[in-house]
């Protein structure tokens, strides 16, 4: 089987081709897919897409007329691919459910301290011989009211570090689980008064029509003045202008992203010598107490080694005729 791997990065080639040990012909391309690109996977029978490219129907038609039946998406979240209509095309779908919780809750921890202990600018004053502590105090995270929203697997794992720590936790969700409760002290309350409660509030939630900003001017208002967000889920569950706003008034005391939501065709790329476009992030970029990574909360080499593992699973499983695991439908 040919397989067309869009938007591949160096660090990962190297995964996938010891996963692949072989097996599939795998044709590596730089290019996200797109409606421009989207004619590099002809001659292939299956594609493998990451986060930021496009799995619209259009695409996906222009897919199925080139003889595509599969599409290993190499993340858990599937928000870029119309799961809907590739399941009317026939074609076959998969992602990664689970590749390195650790990753991204290990990362939304080290969000967290950086903000609050303000370790990048303390790095910069003493590497500009300035040792004043002036500017620098933060605070104990033992006793603070962490909310977090979608405690899943990575939640959880960001439950069970912040209890550690000494956190009060709450947290929302669909249905409560009863093993956060018991083990971490985990409470289960109402978004609203989850933004009303919490000093720091960290985002886990999947993007959809029920979740895109559920973080906007709204709620922030509703939110602890100083209140601390963080944000390593999706880019889109957060009204960017909003919590400029936000910033901007004081109501917000601290942001940290890993994620945007209009970061494709942005993040994963090197812009260092381009003429920034995007005025909005450009304005995000200028306050010093807005913390922004360009989407690595999974970039892990354990991370890279079970994706790499996981979308070589599902391709050779269907080039052998066999069903895979962590098939996407919907129904």
């Amino acid at each position: 089987m040919k397989v067309a791997i869009y938007s591949t990065r160096g660090y990962e080639r190297t995964y996938l081709e010891k996963s692949n040990n072989g097996q599939l012909d795998l044709l590596f391309l730089e290019e996200a897919l797109s409606s421009d690109t989207v004619s590099l996977a002809e001659g292939c029978e299956a594609v493998s897409i990451f986060t930021n490219d496009d799995g619209s129907a259009p695409i996906l038609e222009k897919l199925s007329k080139l003889g595509v039946k599969y599409i290993a998406i190499r993340a858990a979240g599937y928000d870029q691919t119309d799961i809907s209509k590739a399941n009317e095309l026939g074609i076959r779908v998969g992602n990664v459910p689970e590749y390195s919780p650790y990753s991204i809750a290990e990362h939304t921890i080290a969000m967290i301290q950086a903000l609050n202990r303000k370790i990048v600018l303390a790095d910069k004053k003493v590497k500009a011989y300035n040792f004043s502590l002036n500017d620098l105090i933060g605070y104990d995270l033992n006793g603070k009211t962490v909310g977090i929203v979608g405690l899943g697997k990575i939640g959880g794992i960001v439950a069970r570090i912040l209890n550690a720590f000494g956190c009060r936790l709450l947290g929302y969700d669909i249905e409560p689980n009863q093993e956060f409760i018991e083990k971490y002290g985990v409470s289960y309350v109402g978004l609203d008064e989850l933004c009303e409660q919490s000093d720091i509030i960290s985002l886990h939630a999947p993007l959809n029509e029920h979740t895109k900003y559920m973080i906007d001017k709204n709620r922030i208002a509703r939110m602890k003045k100083g209140v601390m967000i963080i944000n390593t889920g999706r880019g889109g569950l957060i009204n960017t202008q909003d919590a400029i706003d936000g910033l901007k008034s004081g109501q917000i005391g601290y942001l940290g992203l890993d994620v945007y939501e209009k970061e494709k065709g942005l993040f994963f790329y090197d812009h260092s010598d381009s003429i920034p476009q995007d005025d909005v992030f450009a304005r995000l970029l200028s306050f010093k107490n807005v913390l922004i990574t360009g989407h690595q909360a999974f970039l892990t080499s354990n991370a890279l080694e079970n994706i790499a593992d996981m979308t070589i699973y599902h391709l050779s499983s269907w080039s052998k005729g066999q069903k895979s695991k962590h098939e996407l439908t919907d129904f």
